[in-house]
């Protein structure tokens, strides 16, 4: 009896020594000096970090877009070059579209960017090169101090400040202003002539009979 109480003995310290936890601590190196534990992280101050926004692409099509040939509501039958992006939707029974043109230099450039029949009906300014007729049985004809118009008009007021290469009926009043040129005849009513226009033409002075004919 006293023999096999040693053998239980010796088996249970042969077990002891080789125990898992043992065999598990030595196969993880020891912690670094600038390594924390999570227990020393939460006491650690911290700092807001900004979120990173990404870069803004640019598109290869921007421009900077000139101003609109013409402003206001008309009617247009002829030619319109486009240099810029057209949006919208056109079909058989009509539809809307959006033209961007690109800037161009109106001393190296002298192409209409209209070429053909205009009319409306209450007002109208041209801030571009136009070509071709406008015509409007009462309304106002702008023409800006920029702008040229290479064609003949019969409107019912025409206020010009800039370049007219054509014929003027204006039914009620002519207006030229300041740096205005025209060259062709005018027929109207009352025309005004600002010191600094240039007119190169005939001038008709018409009669209410005329006028209403």
């Amino acid at each position: 009896m006293p023999l096999a109480k040693t053998a239980l003995q010796r088996e249970l310290t042969s077990s002891a020594q080789s125990t898992p936890a043992a065999d598990t601590v030595q196969q993880f190196p020891s912690r670094l000096p600038s390594v924390r534990a999570g227990g020393e992280l939460a006491n650690t101050p911290r700092r807001s970090v900004s979120p990173l926004t990404p870069p803004s692409r640019q598109r290869s099509s921007t421009f900077l877009p000139r101003a609109p040939v013409v402003t206001g509501e008309a009617t247009y039958r002829g030619y319109l070059p486009v240099d810029g992006i057209i949006t919208g939707q056109l079909t058989a029974s009509g539809g809307v579209l959006t033209v961007k043109q690109r800037s161009r230099n109106t001393r190296l450039e002298s192409t209409p960017e209209l070429d053909g029949e205009i009319s409306f009906r209450d007002m109208l300014r041209v801030n571009g090169h136009i070509a071709g007729r406008v015509s409007s049985e009462k309304g106002t004809l702008i023409i800006d101090a920029a702008a040229q118009v290479d064609a003949d008009i019969d409107v019912g007021v025409a206020v010009v400040a800039g370049t007219v290469n054509g014929d003027v009926i204006a039914r009620e009043r002519v207006e030229l202003g300041l740096g205005a040129v025209i060259n062709g005849n005018i027929s109207t009513p009352l025309l005004s002539i600002k010191p600094g226009a240039t007119f190169h033409g005939d001038c008709r002075m018409l009669k209410g009979e005329a006028v209403s004919s």
